[in-house]
């Protein structure tokens, strides 16, 4: 698997993961950046669940996709963009847990198209529980002055 050159992309993922409101909103910490994989963290919290308690599919959906596209960014250039074009969700278990870990790890790098796949975890006492998967599809920018980072 081809990962860029830029030996700062850790620095650089951190960076654009602070700019995400979406995830500051859900409460969500990035705390994993590895060459074609990310992890992201997030504790349970009501505010983030549906009308039985569990955490909210597109609570799930979000994070999963957020770890994908960053693991994606491990993969190109810094001058470059992603943009979620596709992503299927399956959701195997509810979302009963204290924490959630949402790993997204590249199954295709490309210079135009990457395919990433992700799965979720619910982690209370015990072993951790897979809640979901997903396979999501990005598209690479370039040149776009409106889409950076």
């Amino acid at each position: 698997m081809t990962t860029t050159d830029d030996s700062d992309f850790r620095a650089r993922i951190r960076q654009s993961f602070d700019r995400q409101g979406a995830m500051a909103t859900i409460g969500a910490e990035l705390t994993r950046i590895e060459p074609a994989m990310v992890e992201i963290e997030l504790p349970f919290d009501p505010k983030l669940t549906q009308q039985h308690g569990l955490l909210h599919a597109g609570v799930i959906s979000t994070a999963l996709e957020t770890a994908g596209t960053y693991a994606a960014y491990t993969t190109v250039a810094a001058d470059v963009s992603l943009l979620t074009i596709e992503f299927k969700v399956n959701l195997m278990s509810p979302g009963r847990g204290e924490r959630f870990l949402f790993r997204g790890e590249i199954t295709k790098p490309g210079s135009t198209i990457i395919v990433a796949d992700g799965r979720a975890y619910a982690i209370s006492d015990g072993p951790a529980k897979l809640i979901a998967s997903m396979t999501a599809t990005m598209m690479v920018i370039r040149g776009r002055e409106d889409i950076v980072g």
